[in-house]
């Protein structure tokens, strides 16, 4: 099997934390560490679903012509007929 190299500049801060994720999973390596890190970001990507922004669609509504000669005049007309009124 051939693999590439990668050669990582990193903080002090990153070795820190990718030591503790290598010992609470038990990972024999860093180099494992990294790959187990990547795969699990890489999954969790791939399902995430995006947040729906409903924002853009304030608004819309009015953006349509209103009905120039409507049937009911308001909503009071609209449920006097339907109730018999």
């Amino acid at each position: 099997m051939y693999m590439t190299q990668l050669n990582l500049h990193t903080t002090p801060e990153f070795e820190d934390r990718l030591d503790r994720f290598r010992r609470l999973r038990k990972l024999p390596s860093k180099s494992e560490a990294v790959r187990v890190a990547v795969q699990e970001a890489l999954e969790r990507e791939e399902t995430r679903r995006p947040a729906v922004d409903y924002k853009e669609w304030l608004g819309l509504g009015l953006a349509v012509p209103t009905n120039p000669s409507p049937r009911f005049a308001n909503h009071h007309e609209l449920w006097a007929e339907r109730h018999g009124r």
